[in-house]
């Protein structure tokens, strides 16, 4: 069973890789599949749902339309560079040309969090989530916010919404238990 667990896996991450003419980003009908299988954490290993959160990302970058493409590879290579200012640009770039791709506006927000403009990426990752609300980076971003504002209650929803969707954050669980023991000692 768990042999053809695998194949079934390799299958999956092959195909959303290599096919053709199908819509990508948060639209692409593979994904379902994919968050779906993501889910069922006691079948799956370590390994399968690394997999699967790989494919999950790549899907979610990628886009068909050429512009918007190279719009992601120049401004993920400006954020690695710690190019800040050059990547929001690229970012600003893109969201305008596709508002409707939501990655856009996840790469947008991750750069407003790392220049520490905490409204700008909230708002950015508001409309991530609108488009895709399965987006488990931009929840935790969103809860992480929220934590470094000293609001651990607002950060919960967010937090425990991310870990229902992708069951593998275990850097999410330990925030949550931080926010956790942080709303309580806040009550007290």
């Amino acid at each position: 069973m768990t042999t053809l667990r695998t194949l079934t896996l390799g299958l999956l991450m092959m195909l959303s890789v290599t096919a053709g003419g199908v819509e990508a980003g948060q639209k692409d009908p593979r994904l379902p599949v994919l968050f779906d299988r993501l889910g069922h954490v006691a079948g799956l290993s370590p390994l399968e749902a690394e997999g699967l959160q790989s494919t999950i990302w790549r899907t979610w970058m990628q886009s068909d339309d050429p512009t918007v493409q190279s719009l992601m590879t120049r401004g993920v290579a400006a954020m690695s560079q710690e190019l800040y200012s050059a990547a929001l640009a690229v970012f600003d770039e893109m969201v305008t040309v596709a508002p409707d791709f939501a990655e856009g506006w996840n790469k947008r927000a991750t750069v407003n969090f790392l220049m520490g403009d905490f409204p700008a990426s909230v708002v950015d990752i508001r409309r991530t989530l609108e488009l895709e609300p399965r987006h488990w980076g931009a929840l935790a971003g969103l809860g992480q916010i929220y934590m470094m504002l000293d609001e651990p209650e607002a950060a919960l929803k967010p937090l425990r919404r991310a870990l229902e969707v992708n069951p593998f954050l275990d850097g999410v669980r330990m925030m949550i238990n931080d926010a956790e023991a942080a709303a309580k000692k806040g009550r007290i």
